[in-house]
């Protein structure tokens, strides 16, 4: 969902410096030598949530280590609860051994729930949530949330806020997330700027706990990978829980996994110019070994292959093998920043989409018909698979 980055940053993001080689008299490219994976990150151009290496990290909170969280349990004048928190809390819990096992162990939800119903000041009806709630409208919500809050928690313990309605809070439907605006007061509590929250909705039910990566990963600086317009998972089908959060194989894509420094440099292959390389490449639901291989296609744009195989988060992957996508850190969150390169499967099982079959397998290849970009697959196993990319 998007986040309530309903008003972005105006500042432009910090491009990379990135020295592109080219040779267009070559028939045939010789062989780099391998580039650093420097050369192959790209920089955002949005200014908010995007594919870019450059994340802002005064607006945006570590994607590595420990985030404390303080979950909040609200019920409204009009939406009241009896019950017990604790099946609410039962349901968001696996959510952190999922960040934990989805990062490598790299970055990890420490979930502490305030185990009592704190009552809003306002009907559920009069915060205006609804697709395209305001900046000003989801921050009253939650300053309202932690100012009811602030008796019974200290907030300087934590790092963000998970707000969770009463299921009888219909008009909540949705779960945005909250990004602070460094330019304005905003929302304190114990002296504390709270920078930080998911506002859970009734879809949390619908999503199950994994609703709380998707959103959690936006305080990280992804952006959506659905559509906001037209067939909402045009762009990657059920591939990265940024795009359909129930989707196949939700793990994060390997090239997520670098911009959050779940994975290092050196387990990127990077090819910035005319040339060849081949790879071998370790599937991206397990630790350890070569995770990406990256094309840089242009200033803003690069190819990627990563091997997929049905494990992990990933067990009901609907193929596996070499995934390609298209990655534009130009683009905005939900608008394609990252789209993959569809195989145009014959039949599709039931369950599946056709980019869940999207998978390459050893004899396949992909060639971009604009910039003469090439990805072979030319082996594959129990190991990972092994490509060669190729730039022209």
């Amino acid at each position: 969902m998007p986040a309530s980055t309903l008003r972005p940053l105006a500042a432009a993001a910090v491009a990379l410096t990135v020295c592109l080689a080219g040779s267009s008299a070559a028939a045939a490219a010789p062989r780099p030598h391998p580039a650093a994976p420097a050369a192959c990150a790209l920089p955002g151009r949005t200014g908010w949530t995007d594919e870019g290496h450059d994340t802002d990290r005064r607006q945006f909170q570590p994607s590595t280590g420990t985030h404390r969280d303080l979950t909040l349990f609200v019920d409204f004048p009009d939406a009241p609860e009896t019950g017990s928190t604790a099946p609410y809390t039962d349901h968001l819990a696996p959510a952190a051994d999922w960040m934990r096992t989805a990062s490598y162990g790299r970055s990890r939800l420490a979930l502490t729930p305030l185990r009592r119903w704190i009552r809003m000041p306002a009907a559920s009806t009069s915060y205006d949530f609804a697709r395209g709630i305001s900046f000003e409208a989801h921050e009253k919500y939650v300053r309202d949330a932690v100012t009811a809050a602030d008796p019974y928690a200290d907030f300087s313990r934590y790092d963000m806020v998970y707000i969770v309605p009463t299921k009888a809070a219909t008009a909540v439907p949705f779960s945005p997330t909250y990004l602070y605006d460094p330019a304005t007061k905003g929302v304190t509590a114990d002296g504390t700027r709270v920078k930080w929250a998911v506002t859970f909705g009734q879809d949390m039910w619908r999503w199950g706990p994994k609703v709380a990566d998707h959103e959690t990963a936006h305080t990280f600086g992804l952006p959506d990978l659905y559509s906001f317009s037209g067939d909402t998972h045009q762009y990657v089908g059920g591939w990265d829980v940024m795009g359909n959060i129930a989707g196949a194989a939700p793990q994060y894509l390997g090239w997520h996994a670098w911009k959050l420094g779940w994975i290092r440099d050196e387990q990127i292959a990077c090819l910035a110019a005319p040339g060849q390389r081949t790879v071998r490449l370790t599937p991206v639901e397990r630790p350890g070994g070569t995770k990406i291989a990256v094309l840089r296609t242009g200033a803003t744009t690069a190819y990627v292959a990563e091997s997929r195989r049905a494990e992990g988060n990933d067990a009901a992957a609907c193929s596996t093998g070499v995934l390609v996508y298209k990655v534009d850190s130009a683009a905005a969150t939900g608008e394609g920043p990252i789209r993959i390169a569809p195989t145009h499967p014959t039949t599709v099982p039931t369950g599946c989409t056709a980019l869940d079959l999207a998978a390459r397998t050893a004899g396949q290849s992909f060639t971009d018909p604009d910039t003469g970009a090439r990805i072979d697959v030319l082996a594959g196993g129990p190991a990972g698979d092994t490509v060669r990319i190729t730039s022209r």
